[in-house]
């Protein structure tokens, strides 16, 4: 009795263990794929599963991005260089079931692919091509493992050429006209700049004289107004006299010592210096005497400068 009650005991724990291990957990980022004896059954979200034990089975799928590094190789470019090209692959699962069973190996299969397209997508391409049209490689190479890719419930994301790394010998023909091509352009900075400074003289001393010109021709026009000013000023006093002197003669009562002044200022004038005799007009007592009378005035005014 007691070793039947044992063997109860023991297949109840047994049963309790498989019964224990049916108990499957689900992550958020996967999917479970339950299988019936070998066949598929439904697919399960996240969470606390059960399957029975020898009788289903439960896959998971991981649903993340993921990432493929494609290893180097080399690849003969168009214009037949031979460069080395390394990528990387972003994909990620969009069906579980056919990324279950649609293909055996994922990750090989995918490398494999992005080689053979790696090699089609440069070689259709120059080494100057190559290496300055990354973006073109990667969106063509893209395009077409997300197109080969579809029927195994996978979708790429992304594609990222790591390097395409020529020859060393290439390398150091590129550096020598990458330097020789630097130093051309430094030439030709310098001689514009030297021009442009040749130029900015050239304007500087246009410039200078233009206005040193514009000075001296404005000095010369203020003296010019400043003697015709003062020409001006003489002139209309000289107006003015002769003015009053006509006046006072027209009106019959002459100042005799300003009639007496403009008669030496015309005699001045017929003598000039060389005539010997003058011919005076008959009315000249009068004139004469107020001459006569200013001369004595002259001396006078002699005397008493030489008695101080």
């Amino acid at each position: 009795m007691a070793g039947v009650i044992a063997l109860f005991g023991i297949l109840a724990l047994a049963l309790i263990v498989i019964a224990a291990a049916g108990f499957k957990v689900v992550r958020p980022f996967q999917k479970g794929l339950i299988e019936v004896l070998g066949r598929y059954d439904k697919t399960v979200g996240s969470g606390l599963r059960w399957v029975m034990p020898f009788i289903k089975r439960l896959t998971k799928v991981d649903m993340r991005e993921q990432v493929i590094d494609v290893p180097p190789q080399e690849v003969i470019t168009k214009d037949n260089v031979v460069v080395t090209v390394d990528a990387v692959i972003y994909y990620e699962a969009t069906d579980p079931v056919k990324l279950s069973y649609n293909v055996g190996n994922f990750i090989l299969a995918i490398t494999k692919l992005a080689q053979t397209n790696l090699r089609n997508v440069i070689g259709d391409l120059d080494l100057d091509s190559a290496l300055t049209s990354r973006d073109i490689i990667n969106t063509k190479l893209r395009e077409i493992l997300d197109d080969a890719t579809d029927k195994w419930g996978v979708r790429v994301v992304r594609v990222e050429i790591q390097r395409i790394e020529p020859p060393v010998d290439v390398t150091d023909a590129m550096h020598r006209q990458m330097k020789a091509e630097r130093d051309r352009r430094a030439a030709v900075t310098e001689a514009e700049g030297e021009k442009r400074s040749a130029i900015l003289t050239a304007e500087g001393v246009m410039q200078s004289q233009i206005l040193e010109a514009e000075g001296q021709a404005e000095a010369i026009k203020r003296v010019a107004d400043a003697e015709k000013y003062q020409k001006l000023t003489v002139a209309e006093g000289e107006g003015q006299a002769i003015e009053r002197v006509f006046g006072a003669i027209h009106n019959g009562n002459p100042t005799p010592d300003l009639l007496a002044i403009k008669y030496m200022e015309a005699l001045e004038g017929v003598a000039d210096g060389k005539a010997t005799k003058i011919f005076l007009p008959l009315d000249t007592s009068g004139v004469l005497g107020s001459v006569a009378a200013i001369g004595e005035l002259f001396k006078e005014a002699s005397s008493d400068e030489a008695n101080v």
